[in-house]
C-alpha cells in the first residue's frame, strides 16, 4: 500500500494512568502500545507515518528513534481534529489514503486498515471504523444503512432515544484520501460545549456535502482504548488469552494456560510442553520437543530441540541451550551456552560461560564472572565434571574430560583429563566441641541466675 500514510494521535496527558511514563509507552506483552501500532501498520508498508506528540514529547521521540517515523507537535491542544491537522506539514506532497488513529488504541490490525482503504477504492470518500460493544455506554453512535452507508454520526449526549438504542459505536478511526482529508479537517469547527475540534466531524462534514461515507465493523476488543492501569491490565489479559490459544493451535501443550505469560515475540515450536506458572520475557525462541517445567522465567534465551528446563529455573539474556541439554531447579544462566547433552541439574549460577557437550555441572557450582568492574569468561570442555559446591573464578578454562573435585575454588586453568582438588587440610580437635558446649551452657545459666 504505497499510497498509504498513518497519523497516530499521542499528544494527550494521559492523567488517568497516573504515571511519569507517557501513556502510549506503557507495555502490553513487553512492547509499548505505540510500537504495537507501528509494527502492525508496518505490514502495510506506509509511505509515511506521523506521530502527533505533545505532553512528554521527549519520551516519544526517544521511543521512535531509529524508526522511519516523524513526530509533529500539537501545542496548544484543541481536540482530535486539530491534532490530526498538525501532521499536515509532515505529509506535505503526499497523495494517497490517510488513516487517523489513536496511540492508546494499540490492537488495530493491518487487515482492518486494509478494509477501510478498500471502502475508499469502492467509492466511499470517507471510511470510519465501527464496533458493537456488549455495553454501548456513552460511545458516539453510527447510524448506518444495511449496506454500510453512514447516514449520521452522533455523540451520545446529542443522540435521541432511538439513536441511543443503536449499538453500532464509533471507534474514532477514520480514513480518507488526502484530497478529501485536509479540506474536511480544515472545515471542522469547535461549536460544541468543550470548544474543541473533533475528528468524527470529518465524517459529519463529508455527509453534509453529499459524500458517501461508509462504516467498516471490527471486534470491540480490537479498538478498546486504554486510559487507566485497569484498562491496561484488561488489554494484557486479552492479548495473553489470544496468544495462548494460538500456541496450543500451533502444537504446544500448556498444562495450565491461564498461568503462562508470553511476550510479544515469543516463538514456540511443536510438541513443546509448558507447565504452570512459566513467564516468557522478550527474545525467547523455543524449538520442537522442549519441556519447560513449572515456575521458570525465560528472557532473551534460545532453546534447541529436546531441552528440559526447570522447575524454578531462570534463563537470562544470552542463554543458549543446545540439543538435549538440561537445566534443573534453581539454576540461573546468563550470557552462557550449555552444550549438547550437558547438564546443570540444580542450585547453580552459570554466567558468561561456555559449557561443552555432555559436561556435568554439580549442585551449588558458580562461575565467579565479575570482579566489581569487568566480566570474565569461563570455558568448560566437553565431558568435564564439575563437583558440587565448586567456585570457578573467571577467567578460567576447564579442559575436556577434566574433573573438579567437590568444594574446590578453581582460579587457574585445568588441563584436559586432569583432576583438580582445591581444599584446605581438615583439622580435627578431639573433645573441643564438648568443652565449648559445656562452657556456653555455664555462661547461659549464670546469666539467667542474675536476672
Amino acid at each position: 500500500m504505497t499510497d498509504f500514510a498513518a497519523i497516530i494521535l499521542a499528544a494527550g496527558k494521559g492523567t488517568r494512568m497516573k504515571s511519569n511514563l507517557h501513556k502510549v509507552l506503557h507495555p502490553i506483552a513487553g512492547k509499548s502500545m505505540l510500537l504495537h501500532l507501528l509494527d502492525s501498520f508496518a505490514e502495510l508498508q506506509p509511505q509515511r507515518t506521523v506521530v502527533v506528540v505533545g505532553d512528554r514529547r521527549e519520551q516519544l521521540d526517544g521511543a521512535l528513534k531509529g524508526r522511519d517515523v516523524v513526530s509533529a507537535l500539537q501545542d496548544p491542544q484543541y481536540g482530535t481534529a486539530h491534532a490530526a491537522l498538525q501532521a499536515k506539514e509532515a505529509l506535505a506532497g503526499f497523495t494517497g489514503n490517510i488513516l487517523v488513529t489513536f496511540g492508546d488504541v494499540p490492537m488495530v490490525r493491518a487487515a482492518t486498515v486494509s478494509k477501510l482503504t478498500d471502502a475508499l477504492r469502492c467509492g466511499a470518500k470517507v471510511a470510519v471504523l465501527g464496533f458493537r460493544p456488549t455495553d454501548p455506554l456513552a460511545y458516539g453512535r453510527i447510524i448506518a444503512e444495511a449496506d454500510g452507508t453512514v447516514v449520521k454520526m452522533v455523540e451520545y449526549k446529542d443522540a435521541s432515544e432511538a439513536e441511543r438504542a443503536v449499538n453500532l459505536c464509533n471507534s474514532g478511526l477514520i480514513v480518507a484520501h488526502s484530497d478529501d482529508m485536509w479540506p474536511l479537517l480544515d472545515a471542522v469547527d469547535n461549536n460544541n460545549a468543550q470548544g474543541e475540534y473533533y475528528l468524527p466531524d470529518v465524517a459529519t462534514g463529508a455527509i453534509a456535502r453529499g459524500d458517501h461515507v461508509e462504516v467498516v465493523e471490527c471486534d470491540a476488543d480490537e479498538v478498546a482504548g486504554i486510559n487507566s492501569r485497569a484498562e491496561l491490565a484488561g488489554a494484557e489479559q486479552r492479548w495473553q488469552a489470544e496468544r495462548r490459544e494460538q500456541a496450543m493451535a500451533d502444537g504446544a501443550t500448556l498444562k495450565a494456560p491461564d498461568t503462562v505469560f508470553f511476550s510479544h515475540d515469543t516463538v514456540l515450536g511443536r510438541d513443546v510442553t509448558v507447565e504452570p506458572h512459566v513467564v516468557f520475557g522478550p527474545g525467547v525462541t523455543v524449538a520442537d520437543g522442549v519441556h519447560i517445567k513449572a515456575y521458570t522465567h525465560l528472557e532473551g534465551a534460545t532453546l534447541a530441540s529436546g531441552v528440559q528446563v526447570g522447575p524454578f529455573a531462570r534463563l537470562r539474556p544470552g542463554t543458549v541451550l543446545e540439543e538435549n541439554s538440561f537445566v534443573g531447579n534453581f539454576v540461573e544462566m546468563k550470557n552462557a551456552t550449555l552444550g549438547r547433552g550437558a547438564k546443570a541439574s540444580h542450585l547453580s549460577y552459570i554466567g558468561d560461560a561456555t559449557v561443552g557437550a555432555n559436561a556435568n555441572i554439580g549442585a551449588g557450582t558458580i562461575t565467579c564472572n565479575y570482579d566489581g568492574y569487568f566480566k570474565y569468561p569461563t570455558t568448560i570442555g566437553e565431558r568435564a565434571f564439575i563437583g558440587s559446591n565448586s567456585a570457578l573464578v573467571a577467567p578460567v578454562t576447564i579442559g575436556a574430560d577434566a574433573i573438579v573435585a567437590a568444594g574446590s575454588t578453581v582460579s587457574r586453568d585445568v588441563g584436559a583429563g586432569e583432576l583438580r582438588m582445591v581444599r584446605a587440610e581438615q583439622l580435627v580437635k578431639q573433645g573441643w566441641a564438648d568443652r565449648f558446649h559445656d562452657t556456653m551452657k555455664k555462661k547461659k545459666a549464670a546469666a539467667k541466675s542474675k536476672k
